[in-house]
């Protein structure tokens, strides 16, 4: 039994802790003599190391979230760059190979070869989307959303994914806020952790979609500092399956990264979700224990605002993609500009070319008719599209302008939101998309012009 301690323990404790020792503590008897200066004196010492080491352990938790997130940020930037890039190179192999084939016959014998090409090349169009959505560069078309809605629509597929040997159930809050998302996006979420819970249960075993109205306080922020306080809803996925080993649990959401086997999976599915979520204002925890099961609880801000139905103008399909408008092409891209002329100019287009946006002011300056449109990337080196398309207007103000991108650009996206009024076409670009678009610019044109008239 420890005998009641002396100032010289208490000093020699102090001592360990100063040398960094943060785990010796002054022994103390079962009933300790509180009447005893120095036994006071010891079980103080031991209370505030014992909330020294508490802050301590605290502090190193926020410094492992901060370099994860500041990890998180640096591969979604890496990851953005790489789409961007892959997608210029996608629309020249997409582009080309469309125009091959509609050159050839039904019958010919290279068809078969190229629509190989093609469909690869559409295959390598996806992963760069789902890089887009891990890196936050995506657009996106936020409504306000029912996430119990959603859920339910999506029930029967969810069941016939699954299979008959997992038991899913839907545990929806009767009453859930509204939320600001894009549908299509949230489905794509809920698809993908589905998807993945199915997966770690190869025997079967249960899975739970549950939503909820929570409030998330400042505590919880405190632990988590990318959090802001206030009202959310939940939405979770639940399992039974074979769980998640701790070590992993850090980098389940880098790209490319995976526990299934090879040929199993991209590594994108849980990466995309963490990417949506966050794009979407929101947040996402999972916890796991290896051989029970593993849930995602993803939190978006709860929008309890009414509402705002937008103007629909109606908008048919063109009936015919051609044209014989005068059209600025801006891409420093040489061989995505030598693509692009040559669609635009097979069907019929006056097309200006210019590398980059000085070449284009010069363009616009000396070009003696009008310019019907202003077909410009958005991400070029020292001015980006967005702003040649505003030095212009001064130029050349009946100018329609249509961007195009391997991904956004915060000069016409805000919060992956599409600034009013933006004309955008993504890359990869394919000849049909290209031309739909730009008849549709041109056209809304016209007819805003007639409407005025």
């Amino acid at each position: 039994m420890p005998r009641a301690p002396s100032f010289d323990d208490i000093f020699s404790v102090m001592k360990a802790s100063s040398s960094g020792d943060s785990t010796t503590r002054v022994a103390l008897p079962e009933h300790p003599d509180l009447d005893d200066l120095a036994t006071r004196f010891a079980i103080a010492l031991n209370l505030l190391l014992d909330d020294l080491a508490f802050r301590i352990a605290e502090r190193e938790k926020a410094e492992e979230r901060l370099r994860q997130s500041q990890k998180m940020e640096a591969i979604g930037t890496l990851a953005g760059g790489l789409a961007h890039d892959f997608n210029n190179m996608l629309s020249v192999i997409v582009g080309h190979t469309e125009l091959a084939l509609s050159d050839l016959g039904p019958e010919d014998a290279l068809r078969a070869e190229l629509e190989e090409v093609r469909r690869a090349g559409m295959r390598a169009g996806e992963l760069t989307r789902q890089l887009l959505a891990f890196s936050r560069k995506q657009i996106l078309e936020p409504k306000l959303i029912d996430l119990n809605a959603v859920v339910a629509s999506m029930e029967k597929m969810l069941r016939r994914l699954v299979g008959e040997d997992v038991e899913l159930s839907l545990l929806t809050f009767a009453r859930t806020g509204k939320v600001r998302a894009d549908p299509g996006q949230v489905q794509q979420v809920v698809m993908n952790l589905v998807l993945n819970a199915r997966d770690a249960m190869p025997v079967g075993g249960k899975l739970a979609i549950e939503t909820a109205n929570v409030e998330l306080d400042a505590s919880y922020a405190a632990i988590h500092p990318e959090v802001t306080p206030g009202p959310y809803v939940m939405l979770a996925v639940s399992d039974t399956g074979i769980g998640i080993d701790p070590a992993m649990r850090e980098r389940i959401f880098e790209p490319f990264f995976t526990t299934k086997e090879q040929g199993k999976g991209t590594g994108l599915g849980l990466s995309m979700v963490f990417g949506i979520v966050k794009q979407s204002g929101g947040h996402i925890w999972v916890y796991s224990e290896p051989g029970h099961g593993t849930t995602f609880r993803l939190y978006f801000p709860r929008d309890d605002q009414a509402p705002t139905e937008l103007p629909v103008t109606a908008q048919g399909t063109p009936t015919s993609v051609r044209g014989t408008e005068t059209v600025l092409l801006v891409e420093d891209e040489e061989q995505v500009r030598a693509l692009t002329r040559m669609i635009l100019g097979r069907n019929g287009y006056n097309v200006l070319e210019a590398q980059n946006p000085g070449d284009a002011v010069l363009v616009c300056e000396k070009y003696p008719a009008k310019i019907h449109l202003l077909l410009t990337d958005v991400v070029m080196p020292r001015m980006s599209g967005k702003e040649l398309a505003d030095r212009l207007a001064t130029l050349r103000p009946e100018m329609k302008v249509l961007f195009m991108s391997g991904y956004t650009d915060s000069s016409i996206v805000h919060h992956g939101v599409l600034d009013a009024g933006i004309a955008f076409l993504q890359k990869p670009l394919s000849p049909d998309t290209l031309l739909r678009k730009v008849r549709e610019v041109l056209d809304e044109c016209d007819a805003i012009q007639r409407a005025d008239n």
